[in-house]
Order: C-alpha cells, then sequence, then structure tokens
C-alpha cells in the first residue's frame, strides 16, 4: 500500500510538472515534445516483453541498438532540414523534388499502418481493463474506435480532438517517469536485500533474432515529425530539439528495458502478448497496472489523431490538393481498418517499421545526394550506411511469434 501511494505521488508531481502552463508555453520545450511524443508511445510498453523473447538479458543492448539506429535516419533528416529545405523552397531540381515527393507519399502510407498499430494496441491495452484478451474481440473495439476516428475526421473535427489529445503528452510522460522511478526503487531494495538478479532467459540465437530486432523500427519512429514543423520553428530550432528528443527518448527506453529486465519471463504468452507487460511488471504494485494502461491508452489514442491528421494532410499534398485533408482522413481509417483485419499485431508492427523505413531510406538517399553534391564527403558516407542500413530492414525483418 505504501509502495502504491509513493509511485501515486510521484505520477502526480511528475504530471503537475509536465502541464504546468510555463513549460507548456516555452517555445524550445514545445518543439521538443512533438517528435518526443511520437517517439515514446506504447512502443516502450510492448518492447520489453518482445525484445526480452527475442534477445534475452541483452534486451537493453538491443533497445540501444535500435536508437542508434534511428539516431542515424534522423542526422539524415536533421540534414535535410538544413540543407534541403531551402533548396526545395526555391527552385530544386527535379530528381530532389521527385525524392522529396515520393518520401511524402510513403510517410502517408506508413501513416496508415501506424494508426492500425495504434489503435490495436489501444484496444488490446484497454480490454485489459476487464481482462480480456481476445484478439477477435480486439480487432472490434480497434475496428470501431478508427471508424469513429475517420468519421470525425471526415466531418472535419479531428483539429478539436488533436488539441486536446495534446494533454495528454505531458499526462503519458509522468506516468512513465513515475513507472520508472518505481523500477529504480524496486532495484535499490532488492540490492540492499541480496535478492537482486536477471533471469535465465532462453532465446534463439543467429539470424532470426536478428530479424526480429530488425523488425521493431516502429518503437522509435516519430523523429521525423520535426521535419514538417517548418511553419512554426525555425531550422536551427527544429534540429536542437529533434536531437533533444532522440536523447531523451534514447534515455528513457534504455532505462525502462535495463531495469525492467529482472522481471522478463521466458515466452510470450499465446495470446495477450501485446499486454505482457502488465503482469510482468505487477510485483511493483498493484497500482502499476492501472498505471500502464492509462499510459497505453494516451499514447495511443494521441498519437493515432496526430498520424491521422497527418496521412491526410500528407495525402493532400501528395496529390497537388486533388484529394482534400478531410477525404485524406477517411481514405487512411479504411486502410487502418483493413490492416487490423488482414493481420495480427505483431505482422503489423513490422509492416509499420518496414513501411516508416522506406521512408528513412528515401530521406537518407535525398541527404546521400545533397551531401555529395555539397562535397560534404563524411556526411555523404554516413547517410550512404543509412541507405544500406535502411534496406537491410526492408529485406530482413520479420515478425515476432507469440
Amino acid at each position: 500500500m505504501l509502495a502504491d501511494i509513493v509511485i501515486a505521488s510521484v505520477a502526480i508531481v511528475c504530471c503537475i510538472v509536465l502541464l504546468h502552463p510555463r513549460l507548456a508555453r516555452a517555445r524550445l520545450w514545445r518543439a521538443t515534445i512533438t517528435p518526443l511524443a511520437s517517439i515514446i508511445g506504447s512502443g516502450f510498453l510492448i518492447a520489453g516483453p518482445i525484445l526480452a523473447d527475442a534477445t534475452g538479458q541483452q534486451a537493453w543492448l538491443a533497445m540501444l541498438s535500435l536508437c542508434g539506429v534511428a539516431y542515424l535516419f534522423g542526422a539524415a533528416i536533421r540534414y535535410n532540414i538544413r540543407h534541403v529545405e531551402p533548396v526545395l523552397r526555391e527552385t530544386a531540381d527535379i530528381p530532389t523534388r521527385t525524392i522529396e515527393r515520393l518520401s511524402e507519399a510513403v510517410l502517408a502510407v506508413a501513416y496508415f499502418i501506424s494508426v492500425a498499430y495504434y489503435l490495436s494496441l489501444f484496444a488490446s491495452f484497454g480490454l485489459r481493463l476487464v481482462n480480456i484478451t481476445d484478439p477477435t474481440l480486439s480487432r472490434w473495439v480497434a475496428t470501431a474506435v478508427i471508424a469513429t476516428l475517420g468519421a470525425v475526421g471526415g466531418i472535419g473535427g479531428l483539429r478539436e480532438l488533436e488539441r486536446l489529445a495534446a494533454y495528454t503528452v505531458g499526462l503519458k510522460l509522468g506516468l512513465i517517469f513515475a513507472v520508472i522511478f518505481a523500477l529504480v526503487g524496486s532495484s535499490i531494495f532488492a540490492m540492499a536485500a541480496g535478492t537482486f538478479a536477471w533471469p535465465a532467459l532462453e532465446h534463439p540465437r543467429g539470424l532470426n533474432e536478428l530479424q526480429i530486432v530488425l523488425g521493431l523500427v516502429i518503437l522509435v519512429q516519430g523523429f521525423e515529425t520535426s521535419r514538417y514543423l517548418g511553419e512554426e520553428y525555425d531550422a536551427e530550432t527544429r534540429i536542437r530539439t529533434m536531437r533533444w528528443a532522440q536523447w531523451l527518448s534514447t534515455a528513457i527506453y534504455a532505462s525502462f528495458i535495463l531495469l525492467a529486465t529482472r522481471f522478463f519471463q521466458n515466452q510470450l504468452p499465446a495470446e495477450g502478448g501485446e499486454t505482457a507487460i502488465i503482469d510482468i511488471l505487477a510485483p511493483l504494485g498493484g497500482i502499476i497496472a492501472p498505471m500502464i494502461i492509462l499510459t497505453a491508452l494516451a499514447s495511443q489514442s494521441s498519437a493515432a489523431i496526430a498520424d491521422t491528421n497527418g496521412a491526410g494532410g500528407l495525402l493532400s499534398e501528395a496529390t497537388g490538393k486533388r484529394v482534400s485533408v478531410k477525404v485524406g482522413n477517411i481514405l487512411t481509417a479504411t486502410a487502418a481498418i483493413a490492416i487490423i483485419w488482414i493481420a495480427d499485431i505483431y505482422e503489423i508492427i513490422v509492416y509499420a517499421s518496414k513501411a516508416f523505413v522506406g521512408y528513412y531510406a528515401l530521406q537518407c538517399i535525398q541527404a546521400t545526394v545533397m551531401a555529395a553534391r555539397k562535397r560534404h564527403s563524411i556526411d555523404a558516407s554516413i547517410y550512404a550506411v543509412g541507405v544500406i542500413i535502411a534496406f537491410i530492414v526492408l529485406i530482413l525483418a520479420v515478425p515476432a511469434s507469440a
């Protein structure tokens, strides 16, 4: 009971600080929170069980590797913000504009899949409130939520929902910090009592292990949102705050996985594996389960709204305004519903990862070409490596199996 009170108090304090009007008005914080909120969704909740199943005690190293790959992709996008955007605003050559248009189209498709991913998790965690892990029922709930979102977006109300969802960012981060605090406290007490130990987790070794990890890029996706904040922030602000968002998200992901490792289990359950973290962290206290569920619901709803709106806008841009944003929102919802019914959550995760990696590949190509033109040979070499890594992910990534 005392532990629950302490954890709840930490969560409340964190939320108060993160939702404080002065912080909310801080320009650099607002520019940081947009990509940070996209990166840190419920991905950090499903990452642990999947990585533990695939990599055992090395789960935190696998997580760091994913964050490192994401940082490389982010570096390419930051280079494009600084060097490609000015060219696009003036008289860009046909190849540069073609790559950019293709990138936008691929990102729109990635958003289709990510909406399915976000709301599949939303439904799964929501049903855990009543202790249900039925995948078919989860699909129906996700379908209903997506259909509602699409209908609202189709009649022009999505902006209002998006403003409401913005308040969930502080709530989500506050709850995440409280869970990490609980993990730190638990580890300290276990060390003091001499009971701290990591379980011996059996897991596959070799190519299959690598393929599963490669299929989890969606867990660290979201930093690219800084690329499309040009109307609100100048290039240097977006570059700097994207870095901050990636550094902070890496710290949160790595510390969470490292601290949670001693609670990991050998195998994902046959059903409800995406919500396994609720049961895994149950020893921390009775308040942890509702906190995790609330975090997941806040994360997934805000992310799904943002990506539905983003997809609608990108579709409109990619078609030269021939498709309106409202119609784009409806198309996004329709595609997301179709994806939910043809793939399970683990397949959707890989599909979403590959879609975003396709976008990152194009952005790396854009950065490589521009760096070569400017004779930035080291930069060109680095971004070329990003292209290679992206194609490896596209070819090799496979879903985890429950």
